[in-house]
């Protein structure tokens, strides 16, 4: 995954209205809920349905790293879909986005001024329409690079030509060397 794409997963998870389930015990039975069968957990975690079935009754209380690290990932993968459902909605249809960033930025701009890029540490937020292409983008399997450019964009028009109200000229803004990002909706 690249940056953008870790940033909405962390926006996602900062969502939760309630936490996941903290024990494996309660953790596994979640699973079999969502799943129906311990069968369908088994197979989504790589394990036997025997072992289930231990972690259930909570005969097994430690299973490996490996195999915690994937219950806790199909736990996260559906714990509150509606309630991220909702939440993503609501950021492309109404609330928009904000990106707080610390990267470098280039543009390509008229003759006469600089377009050398430079790092800065901004904090922008992105009108909804962008935030759609962005989850648009992240459906459609779009690359990180793709996703960058959206963001890019929103950059662009919101904070260096400032809705239209100046640097019209600026034609195309490039983020790289991204130092951290962080997005929250």
């Amino acid at each position: 995954m690249g940056e953008i794409e870790d940033a909405i997963e962390r926006a996602d998870r900062e969502g939760f209205t309630q936490e996941p389930p903290k024990t494996l015990k309660g953790r596994i039975n979640f699973l079999v809920k969502k799943l129906k069968s311990t069968r369908a957990v088994a197979a989504e975690l790589g394990i036997s349905q025997r072992s289930v079935e231990r972690y259930r009754k909570g005969n097994r209380k430690t299973p490996p790293k490996e195999i915690t690290d994937r219950i806790d990932d199909a736990v996260r993968a559906r714990w509150q879909l509606m309630v991220r459902g909702r939440r993503r909605k609501h950021a492309a249809t109404t609330a928009g986005i904000t990106v707080e960033t610390r990267a470098r930025f280039g543009y390509t701009a008229p003759i006469g001024s600089t377009d050398d890029g430079r790092f800065r540490r901004l904090t922008v937020h992105l009108p909804a329409h962008y935030a759609q292409r962005l989850f648009d983008a992240r459906k459609a399997g779009m690359s990180d690079q793709q996703m960058r450019q959206i963001v890019a964009d929103g950059f662009r028009e919101i904070y260096f030509q400032d809705d239209g109200a100046r640097a019209m000229g600026l034609s195309k803004v490039e983020i790289s060397d991204i130092d951290y990002l962080d997005i929250s909706f």
